[in-house]
C-alpha cells in the first residue's frame, strides 16, 4: 500500500507540475486572444457593472443576487492556501514568484469569465424553481455530451469527500494549536454550522456568504495593511525584488535557498491557479444561480473574484511575509506555511497569532459550506433532489472524520481526482469557446446591454 501512494503521490506531483500548468496557462492564453484582450480593454467598465453597482437593483432573473453569487464562489477559492500557500511559493520559487502569479491571474480571467458565461447561458431551472448550472449542464445541453457531464459531476462529488476531510482536518489542527480543543468537538461545531446553512439552499448560503466573506477578507487583509504600513520603508525594496527576481535566478539568502527562473514561474503559475480555481469548475456552479440580463454581465463578477482572491488577498500575505523579512529567517524553508503566522506574530504579538488562527477559522469554514453544496448540485444533476439531500449528510460525516484525522491514506490521491474534473472542464470550455466569443460579441454590440450603459453613464 505504501508504494502505492508513493507512486501517487509521485505522478501526481508529475501531472500538478508542467502538464497541467502549461495546459491551463495555454488555455487561458487561447480565451485572451479569442475573446479580444477584453479583461485589458475593459477594466473600469468591469469594476463599475459588478462591485460599482452593488446597491443598484440587479437586471434580469436568479435566485440570488449577482453579489451574493460572488461571495458564494469566493468562498470555495479564498481559503487556508491564501494564507500558507504563499509562502510556500515564495521560498520555492522566491520573490520573483509573485510577479508571475499576477500574470497567470490576469490570463486566467479568461478561462473564468468562460466558465461562468456558459454556465449562466446553459442553466436550468430545478423542481423547486432554483436556477441551477454548470460545467456538467453546458457539457450536456452545449456540447450533447452528457457522458462528459456525468463524468465530471461524478468525479466533483466524490473528489470532494477526501477534500473536507483535509479542510475539516486544517481547522481542527489550527483551533487545537492555538485554544488547546480537541479535533472531534471542532469537527462537530464545523459540522452543524454548515448543516444549518447548507441545508436552506443556495439562498441561505449566498445570505451567508454575502456577510462572511467581506468580514473575513477585510479582517485578515486589513491585518496585512496594517503589517505593510509598519514596514513601509520596505515597500520599494519588496516591489524591487518581485520585478527584478521574475526574470532572474536568485541565490541563497538567510533561509532562502535559491532558485532558478523556471521554478520561480513554475510555482508563480501554480499558486495563482491554485488559488483562483480557474479552469476547475467549480466557480461558475455557485455563478449559475445569479440574478442576470446577460451571462455576460455575470462573467464579469467572475473576473472580479479572480482580483479579490489572488490580485488583493494573496498579495496581501506576500507582501506581509515579504516586507518583515520572515521569509530569510533561519527555518523558514522547513516550515513555510507558518511563515505568515510568524509575521503576524512578530508584528502584532500574541493578537497577530490570534487573528491568523480567525481568518483560517472563516475561510475554512466558508470553503466547507459552498463545496457542500457543490457537490450536492452533482448529485442533484446525476440523481434527484433527494440525493442531494443525502450526499449533504456523507460530507457533514468527511468534516468529523476529517478532524480526526481519518482516512488519510485516500488524501494522496487529492491531486488525480482534481485532474480528473480539471480535464473535462477545460475541454468543454475550449469546445464551446466559440459560444462564448458569440456571447461576449452579442453583449458588446448590442443596445440592450453595453452600448444602453454606455449612453446612460454619459447622460447621468
Amino acid at each position: 500500500m505504501d508504494k502505492i501512494i508513493a507512486g501517487v503521490e509521485k505522478f501526481s506531483g508529475w501531472l500538478w507540475g508542467v502538464p497541467l500548468i502549461a495546459l491551463l496557462t495555454i488555455t487561458g492564453i487561447f480565451m485572451t486572444v479569442k475573446l479580444g484582450f477584453f479583461q485589458f480593454k475593459y477594466p473600469l467598465y468591469i469594476f463599475q457593472q459588478t462591485l460599482g453597482s452593488v446597491f443598484k437593483k440587479p437586471k434580469g432573473e436568479g435566485t440570488v443576487t449577482p453579489l451574493q453569487a460572488l461571495t458564494s464562489a469566493l468562498s470555495s477559492t479564498i481559503g487556508a492556501a491564501n494564507i500558507v500557500g504563499v509562502p510556500a511559493a515564495i521560498m520555492f520559487g522566491g520573490p520573483g514568484a509573485v510577479f508571475w502569479m499576477w500574470v497567470i491571474a490576469v490570463i486566467s480571467m479568461a478561462v473564468n469569465f468562460a466558465e461562468s458565461v456558459l454556465a449562466v447561458h446553459y442553466r436550468e431551472k430545478n423542481e423547486e424553481g432554483e436556477f441551477v448550472g454548470g460545467p456538467m449542464y453546458y457539457m450536456k445541453k452545449g456540447l450533447n455530451m452528457k457522458w462528459l457531464g456525468v463524468w465530471f459531476s461524478f468525479a466533483l462529488m466524490i473528489e470532494l469527500i477526501p477534500s473536507i476531510m483535509v479542510q475539516g482536518n486544517s481547522v481542527a489542527a489550527t483551533v487545537s494549536q492555538t485554544f488547546k480543543i480537541d479535533g472531534i468537538y471542532t469537527g462537530m461545531i464545523i459540522a452543524a454550522i454548515t448543516g444549518l446553512v447548507v441545508f436552506g439552499g443556495i439562498k441561505r448560503i449566498g445570505r451567508i456568504t454575502e456577510i462572511l466573506v467581506p468580514f473575513m477578507a477585510l479582517l485578515y487583509v486589513g491585518g496585512a495593511v496594517v503589517i505593510v504600513i509598519l514596514n513601509i520603508n520596505q515597500v520599494p525594496a519588496v516591489i524591487s525584488l518581485i520585478f527584478s527576481y521574475a526574470f532572474q535566478p536568485m541565490s541563497a539568502v538567510g533561509g532562502f535557498a535559491g532558485v532558478a527562473v523556471a521554478e520561480t514561474v513554475r510555482w508563480g503559475f501554480a499558486r495563482g491557479l491554485y488559488s483562483n480555481e480557474a479552469g476547475l469548475g467549480t466557480t461558475p456552479i455557485a455563478h449559475a444561480a445569479a440574478q442576470t440580463d446577460h451571462p455576460v454581465r455575470q462573467g464579469f463578477w467572475a473576473i472580479i473574484g479572480i482580483v479579490i482572491d489572488t490580485l488583493v488577498v494573496c498579495s496581501a500575505t506576500a507582501f506581509v511575509v515579504l516586507s518583515t523579512g520572515v521569509w530569510k529567517q533561519e527555518g523558514a524553508l522547513a516550515d513555510p506555511a507558518a511563515l505568515t503566522t510568524i509575521a503576524f506574530r512578530e508584528s502584532f504579538g500574541a493578537f497577530g497569532s490570534f487573528l491568523v488562527t480567525i481568518s483560517l477559522i472563516f475561510f475554512v469554514l466558508s470553503t466547507i459550506i459552498v463545496v457542500v453544496f457543490y457537490g450536492s448540485k452533482q448529485a442533484e444533476f446525476l440523481f434527484n433532489l433527494k440525493a442531494a439531500q443525502a450526499v449533504k449528510v456523507v460530507y457533514l460525516a468527511a468534516i468529523v472524520l476529517g478532524s480526526v484525522g481519518a482516512a488519510k491514506t485516500i488524501w494522496s490521491f487529492l491531486d488525480l481526482a482534481l485532474a480528473a474534473i480539471l480535464l473535462p472542464n477545460i475541454i468543454a470550455v475550449l469546445l464551446l469557446s466559440s459560444k462564448v466569443k458569440e456571447l461576449k460579441d452579442e453583449f458588446f454590440e448590442s443596445e440592450k446591454y453595453y452600448l444602453k450603459d454606455i449612453k446612460e453613464k454619459k447622460i447621468s
